[in-house]
């Protein structure tokens, strides 16, 4: 079907020929102001120091300290008010902090003790550099997850504790190193290859991990095996039904449907926040009462035994930067970072939208990073914002970062004052609220979600979850990350490329499979190329538009009644899409012209004089693109006005105008 007059607002085509909009060379910029313009969008998209322009010295001087230490930008303003909401919060959050810290620093095979001072001193230092209101900072179940399980799988925490907690504070020495560095040298972008597919199946392989490594505290299992897959857990579950002890199964399953259905309250009712907020923390204190009251000790329950009394010790003498693990222990850092860093921006991101404010990626990456350096001197394993906590402290009303000092601050005075009451604390109990804790780490709808909308996602998110599963879990979540990298790569080697059809009654052209309505143009093939041109799809895009040609050209020849004079005479390429172009890009664009000129499609003689030999014309090539080109075009003629076009409509319109004048002054 070939658009008519009518077609066109009643406009004939020379009308609309008339009126083509000339494709205007870009502006000449210098390669310095280039590659200037390019590492500030890779690295400064943000533009930091646009707040610093125009500003006198003294009030760029604040600016500064502000940007670097953000709680100087609230703290002049704090006042009363803020700070009540921030003592109920803090209070809140500490309550669930504590049981928390002791749990999680089990699930890492570290001393109890430890979690607790990694809920005291990384608080502290976020309140001062972290730019979040709602972000809860301690330890969390995945980073906790991978620390223990990959560092037991060459030393022991038995067997060597001095040495596996040694591994462990250097290992947060590296993650937060690492985090840092990203946030300093503007790297933020790289944990985005961590897709949400890859995190919702690896968050929830973890989860399951997680829980079944509690069964040795659920169960009163004494011999249970070190390593982390199903199969190994599940095996060792079951040769050891002789170890199970009722006592502790029956404690171990009232609390956890006790932590359970407060959660689900909470859940239904997101008013009453406090109920499972409060939960771990009650959950303790009954706990430790009954085996005190009881002497359950001493009948097959174990508690956690004599914890130390005060702050935080020293522990950068116990960092270790050489000998044989320390490839081991920046391995370990390295997996922890990302995980904990994506874990706590992600967090971040979260309840600032909810509140309508700006989280500064970058300076959150700097926050965390120095919080674990600092940790890591401090006898703290890694730490980032919680998304439990941080929920917690942001439906307590949390109103500025106070609310972390007020945690730590009540974190110190348990540290002080209060361990000998935990030296009756069961470890079923811990093993119950890290169950309940991670729960949340399952996903379904998301699932479910990911599954309706792209199944390659899909696949990418089962295979994180069920490498966590069956394998191991830095080697579930690489497998998940190298899927994502395959992904991004098979997108760039093979571009989409479309043809398009008149939407009739229109001079707007579509892609034919989407819009059934669209029509092909006889004598034009005009396809749309939807991805950058470059070296690694140069040799695809060349195969697909010859295989558009010949795949034309078959249809015509199966027509029972060829329309006269149809043959291929155009090859218009839309480039809207394109927005780079590399010197082999180049080259095929100009290869694809001279191809066309050796198979001289089928043009009468009036159309090559007319239009010199060339039957490839561009529509809308952007400026870097145009630019290339045109330096590329050594006679000239190639980047000639009438072969470069707006839009595909007005390229359609000038060609056949143009045709039809050159054919009528023939005859």
């Amino acid at each position: 079907m070939e658009p008519n007059a009518s077609s066109y607002s009643s406009r004939s085509f020379v009308e609309i020929a008339m009126e083509v909009h000339k494709v205007v060379p870009p502006p000449h910029i210098s390669t310095i102001h280039k590659l200037k313009t390019r590492l500030k969008e890779t690295f400064f998209p943000d533009d930091p120091l646009r707040q610093f322009k125009g500003q006198p010295l003294a009030k760029k001087w604040l600016l500064g300290a502000q940007y670097v230490f953000p709680i100087l930008k609230w703290g002049p303003s704090y006042n009363l008010t803020l700070f009540k909401s921030d003592i109920i919060s803090g209070l809140t959050i500490a309550s669930l902090a504590i049981p928390q810290g002791i749990s999680y620093a089990k699930l890492a095979n570290l001393p109890p003790i430890v979690g607790l001072y990694s809920s005291f001193v990384p608080p502290l230092v976020y309140a001062v550099l972290g730019s979040s209101r709602d972000l809860a900072v301690g330890p969390v179940s995945i980073a906790s997850l991978i620390l223990g399980s990959m560092l037991r799988e060459q030393v022991s925490p038995t067997k060597d504790p001095v040495l596996f907690l040694q591994l462990a504070f250097s290992s947060t020495f590296f993650a937060g190193l690492f985090q840092a560095s990203l946030g300093f040298l503007r790297l933020g972008f790289i944990i985005d290859f961590l897709s949400k597919a890859t995190l919702i199946g690896f968050m929830a392989g973890a989860a399951i991990i997680v829980s079944l490594q509690q069964l040795k505290s659920l169960l009163g299992i004494t011999h249970f095996t070190k390593k982390m897959g199903l199969v190994p857990v599940m095996s060792s579950v079951f040769h050891n039904t002789k170890e199970w002890s009722w006592q502790t199964i029956l404690m171990g399953f009232c609390f956890l449907v006790f932590l359970l259905l407060t959660r689900h309250v909470s859940l239904r009712k997101p008013r009453l926040f406090w109920v499972s907020a409060g939960a771990p923390l009650a959950s303790v204190i009954l706990s430790t009462l009954l085996v005190f009251a009881f002497k359950a000790q001493h009948q097959g329950i174990s508690v956690i035994g004599k914890l130390e009394e005060g702050l935080n010790p020293p522990s950068w003498n116990m960092l270790q930067f050489h000998g044989s693990y320390l490839g081991l222990v920046i391995k370990t850092g390295l997996v922890t970072g990302i995980i904990s860093l994506t874990e706590g921006i992600a967090v971040g991101r979260t309840f600032a939208a909810l509140k309508n404010y700006q989280v500064d990626g970058n300076k959150e990456m700097i926050a965390i990073g120095l919080m674990n350096i600092v940790g890591s001197s401090t006898s703290c394993y890694v730490t980032t914002g919680a998304f439990s906590r941080s929920a917690v402290n942001h439906n307590a009303g949390a109103k500025t970062a106070v609310s972390n000092i007020i945690m730590a601050m009540t974190v110190m005075v348990t540290l002080l004052f209060l361990m000998p009451l935990f030296q009756y604390t069961p470890n079923v109990v811990l093993g119950a609220i890290i169950v309940t804790a991670v729960v949340g780490l399952i996903d379904l709808p998301a699932a479910y979600q990911i599954w309706k909308i792209d199944k390659y996602d899909f696949i990418v998110m089962l295979c994180a979850f069920l490498g966590v599963i069956f394998i191991s879990v830095e080697e579930g979540l690489a497998i998940a990350v190298g899927l994502c990298i395959f992904k991004v790569l098979l997108q760039i080697t093979r571009p989409k490329t479309v043809m398009l059809g008149n939407m009739p009654g229109t001079i707007i052209y579509r892609n034919l499979h989407h819009y059934k309505e669209a029509v092909k143009i006889p004598g034009f093939l005009i396809l749309s190329i939807e991805a950058p041109i470059n070296f690694a799809n140069t040799t695809y895009l060349n195969n697909r538009i010859s295989r558009w040609i010949e795949d034309y050209k078959e249809e015509e020849e199966e027509e029972e009644e060829p329309k006269k004079h149809s043959g291929l005479r155009f090859v218009i390429l839309d480039l809207s899409a394109v927005s780079a172009i590399d010197t082999s890009g180049v080259s095929f664009v100009k290869d694809l012209r001279k191809a066309l000129e050796m198979k001289g499609l089928e043009a009468s003689e009036t159309e090559k004089h007319h239009f010199k030999y060339s039957f490839l014309f561009l529509v809308n090539p952007i400026g870097e693109v145009m630019e290339k080109l045109q330096r590329a075009d050594e006679t000239c003629d190639f980047m000639r006005p009438d072969f470069l076009f707006l839009t595909v409509g007005e390229a359609v319109a000038f060609l056949m105008s143009t045709v039809k004048g050159q054919l009528s002054n023939h005859v």
